[in-house]
C-alpha cells in the first residue's frame, strides 16, 4: 500500500509585500476660479452668512426675531408665537423640504449642493483664508512638502488661527438661536455661561472647523447621503455639469493661431484647468460623476481658457446628458424641463405650500386644553346643586395682553349648566396659565339625570377689538352621581 503524497507548505519569503486594496486619501489643492459661477457663489455665501450671523441680532417685539426658547417652550418666529403642540408645523415643514428637495433635483440638479448647502458655503470661505494666508495651488502644494521653517509655522498657525475664531463664532451664533445671543455674549464675556451651552458652541465650532477645514470634499463624497440617492431623483433631462465630448475631443495642446482641423483635434487643449479648479477633485471630461456637487466652478475655468483660443465657450456647461447626447439646443432643454416628473413634484409641493400657509393664516391666536379633574369627585353641594372641577390649560399665542372669558353649555339641550364664580384670565404676551373652574349644574335639572354622564362644551373666548372676538369649544363630560 502506497503511502499518501505530503505536499509540504513554504513560508513565504520575508521580502513579500501585501497590497492594499484601498487607494489613500490623496489632498485636493483647488485653484481659485474665477468667472459668473464663482461670483454667484460668493453672492450666495455672503447671502446665507448674512442671514445666520445677523437674525440671532435682530430684536422683533423687544426679543430675538428668531428664538427657540427650550426652556419656556416657546419657538418664536417674528410674530409668530409656537408651543409644543405646535410639532405638526415642525413635521410639515420637514416634508415640505423633501418634496422641495425631489422637485430642485429632477429640475437642477445638485445645484443646492454647488452654492448654498452650508458645508460648500463654509469650504468656500474656509479656502479663501487658506489662500490668503498659504498662497495660490501650486504655493500651497510646495508649502506643505517642504520640511517644517518659521515661516511655514506662522502661515500654518495665522491660517488655524482665523479657522479657530471663524468656528468658534459660528457656534456662538448657533446657539444663540436657543440663547439670545447678547445674553450669551455676556455670560461669555463674565465666565458664566452655562456647561450645556459652552458644550454646543464648541460641539458646533468643532464640527465647522473639521468639516470645512479638513473634510471638504469628504463630507460631500462619503458622509452627506444626497450623493448616493440623487441617482433615483434625477433622469436624462435634469440639470448636470457636461462636457462636450463630440466637440472637445481628441484632446491636445496647441498654439491659438493653429488650425485644429488639420491636427484633427477638438476644442480641449488639455490644460487640466476644469481638474484643478475642481473642490472634489474630479475631472469632469469623464462623464457625469456622483460627486460632482454642480458649483460651475470647471466652467468658468474653461470658459477662460476658451475665449484666449478665441474659440465658443461651452465646452463645459450646464446642460442636461440628453442635451448632449443629442446636442438640443437652450430652448429644448427648458421645453423638456416640464416633463411629468417635474409636474408631478412642483404641483405637489405647490399644494403643500399652500395648505401650510392657510394652516398658519388661520390658526387660533391661543390654545386650551381641559382636563376633568379626577382628583374632586362629582358632588353635591350645600344647596343641592351638583359641582365638577376642571384644570384649564390656556396659552395666549400673541405677543399682546389678552382677556379671557370662560363659560360652559350643555349638549342635547340640557340647561341649568353654569361657571361658579367666573372671573376673567388676565394672560400677558406668550404666557400660559392653568385655571381650576367649578362647573354646577341645576339641581331640579341634575335630579332627572342622576346617574349619568352628559357632554358638555366648555367655551373659552379671546376678547379683542370690536368684531375681532374669537371663541374656543372644548368637549368634556359632567358627571351625575347617584
Amino acid at each position: 500500500m502506497k503511502s499518501p503524497r505530503v505536499i509540504p507548505i513554504k513560508a513565504a519569503p520575508e521580502t513579500a509585500t501585501s497590497t492594499s486594496l484601498f487607494q489613500g486619501h490623496q489632498k485636493v489643492h483647488p485653484r481659485t476660479a474665477e468667472g459668473w459661477f464663482a461670483n454667484w457663489r460668493w453672492a450666495f455665501v455672503w447671502l446665507t452668512q448674512i442671514v445666520f450671523y445677523g437674525l440671532p441680532w435682530l430684536n422683533w417685539n423687544n426679543r430675538p426675531a428668531v428664538l427657540f426658547d427650550l426652556t419656556n417652550r416657546r419657538f418664536y418666529v417674528l410674530d409668530l408665537v409656537l408651543y409644543p403642540q405646535d410639532f405638526i408645523y415642525l413635521a410639515a415643514l420637514l416634508v415640505l423640504s423633501a418634496m422641495a428637495l425631489f422637485f430642485f433635483t429632477a429640475v437642477a440638479g445638485r445645484l443646492w449642493c454647488g452654492f448654498a448647502c452650508p458645508q460648500t458655503v463654509y469650504s468656500e470661505i474656509f479656502m479663501w483664508v487658506e489662500t490668503r494666508f498659504e498662497g495660490e495651488r501650486l504655493a500651497r502644494i510646495r508649502l506643505d512638502a517642504a520640511p517644517w521653517s518659521p515661516e511655514k509655522l506662522l502661515r500654518k498657525g495665522g491660517k488655524h488661527l482665523v479657522w479657530a475664531a471663524i468656528s468658534f463664532w459660528t457656534g456662538l451664533t448657533f446657539v444663540g438661536y436657543f440663547t439670545p445671543i447678547r445674553a450669551l455674549c455676556v455670560e461669555l464675556a463674565t465666565l458664566s455661561m452655562g456647561p450645556w451651552e459652552m458644550f454646543w458652541v464648541l460641539f458646533y465650532g468643532f464640527a465647522t472647523y473639521g468639516n470645512a477645514g479638513y473634510m471638504r470634499e469628504q463630507v460631500c463624497k462619503y458622509m452627506c447621503p444626497y450623493a448616493r440617492f440623487q441617482g433615483v431623483m434625477i433622469d436624462g433631462d435634469s440639470l448636470i455639469v457636461g462636457y462636450d465630448t463630440a466637440r472637445g475631443e481628441a484632446r491636445g495642446s496647441r498654439s491659438k493661431s493653429a488650425d485644429r482641423a488639420k491636427l484633427g483635434l477638438g476644442d480641449c487643449v488639455d490644460c487640466t484647468l476644469c481638474v484643478q479648479v475642481c473642490p472634489v477633485g474630479i475631472d469632469i471630461r469623464n462623464g457625469f460623476q456622483m460627486e460632482c456637487i454642480g458649483c460651475g466652478a470647471c466652467i468658468d475655468a474653461c470658459n477662460t481658457v476658451m475665449d484666449k483660443m478665441k474659440y465658443p465657450q461651452g465646452l463645459i456647461r450646464f446642460t442636461t446628458q440628453n442635451g448632449l447626447d443629442q446636442q438640443l439646443d437652450r430652448a429644448t432643454l427648458f421645453k423638456r424641463a416640464l416633463r411629468p416628473r417635474t409636474l408631478v413634484y412642483g404641483c405637489a409641493l405647490a399644494l403643500g405650500l399652500g395648505a401650510f400657509g392657510v394652516s398658519l393664516a388661520t390658526r387660533t391666536p391661543f390654545r386650551v386644553s381641559v382636563i376633568r379633574d379626577r382628583g374632586v369627585m362629582a358632588r353635591m353641594v350645600d344647596n343641592g346643586d351638583i359641582e365638577n372641577i376642571y384644570q384649564l390649560h390656556i396659552m395666549n399665542a400673541q405677543e399682546s395682553p389678552q382677556t379671557y372669558r370662560i363659560d360652559v353649555s350643555a349638549l342635547h339641550g340640557i340647561n341649568g349648566l353654569r361657571v361658579e364664580n367666573p372671573t376673567p384670565v388676565e394672560l400677558g404676551p406668550a404666557e400660559s396659565q392653568d385655571v381650576t373652574i367649578s362647573v354646577r349644574l341645576n339641581a331640579e335639572v341634575a335630579a332627572n339625570h342622576t346617574g349619568q354622564i352628559l357632554p358638555i362644551n366648555i367655551g373659552i373666548e379671546q376678547s379683542g377689538r370690536i368684531g375681532d372676538t374669537i371663541k374656543i369649544l372644548e368637549n368634556s363630560t359632567f358627571v351625575v352621581p347617584r
